[in-house]
């Protein structure tokens, strides 16, 4: 069995045919999904799919992109349900900084004020995190610590293997793998890898982005995750079997999922 512990099944790709992105999921032996808040318009969707299938959970919270939809009376509204299980995806992403360095610094200071109030979100409702980090390792990890978010852990989402953050495992947090494994370009996660302790390991597809080789360009879906295993298994010397098993009781473990 594998968990598919990020995918974003309320995008409009999976619309037409989400029963059938199910099935062949659940036909190759991926038996829950989580579906990421990333922005708070689609939230409402997220919420209808868990409740429609058993197999299928959702977390609020808002991608660094979209914070200017962070609406904390609006998250509470579904923080309790018995399908919500984690805050984000929240964190600080460097990537499109724009602008004067003024204002790149303004715009990083509203990031960092976003991802901080949805840490302290997870605290109060004991929640793990999904925490997205690109092009930020420093300031995120920093934040992470000095706002004691080990105390609820947590997954950093796509690690982008970085060696910095590889410490955030004694904090209570796991680590998020997925397609970018399989990229002939991915030697610096192939390589770290390794170094990664299993029982923080964890499996997901990022879908509809980031699909694994050999369908990139193509949309990205949980059935996929098959492969991101195959991967792990070979560069770890583990079965498949030992593979899934071990992912699988790490993200029951992370997410409280029975």
């Amino acid at each position: 069995m594998i968990i598919d512990t990020h995918i974003h099944l309320d995008d409009a790709r999976y619309d037409e045919d989400l029963d059938d992105v199910l099935d062949r999921a659940r036909e190759g032996g991926v038996e829950r999904f989580i579906i990421p808040g990333a922005d708070i318009s689609t939230l409402e969707k997220a919420v209808g799919i868990a409740e429609k299938y058993d197999d299928v959970y959702f977390a609020i919270g808002v991608h660094p992109y979209d914070k200017e939809g962070y609406d904390e009376s609006y998250f509470t509204k579904y923080v309790g349900h018995e399908k919500c299980v984690a805050i984000g995806e929240c964190g600080m992403d460097y990537f499109r900084l724009e602008g004067s360095d003024e204002e790149k610094e303004r715009e990083k200071e509203e990031q960092k004020r976003v991802f901080v109030a949805q840490i302290e979100l997870a605290k109060r409702y004991k929640k793990p995190l999904i925490v997205h980090i690109r092009n930020a390792s420093h300031d995120a990890k920093m934040i992470l610590l000095e706002h004691n978010a080990g105390e609820v852990g947590g997954v950093l989402h796509c690690f982008n293997a970085d060696d910095e953050l590889l410490s955030l495992a004694d904090e209570n947090f796991y680590f998020g793998i997925g397609g970018v494994l399989t990229f002939k370009n991915a030697k610096k996660l192939v390589n770290i890898l390794p170094r990664i302790p299993k029982e923080k390991l964890i499996i997901e597809t990022d879908g509809p982005y980031l699909t694994p080789t050999p369908h990139r360009g193509e949309r990205n879906e949980p059935f996929y995750t098959t492969l991101v295993a195959d991967k792990m298994a070979e560069l770890l010397n583990m079965s498949r079997e030992e593979i899934e098993n071990l992912t699988t009781q790490n993200a029951l473990k992370l997410f409280h999922i029975s």
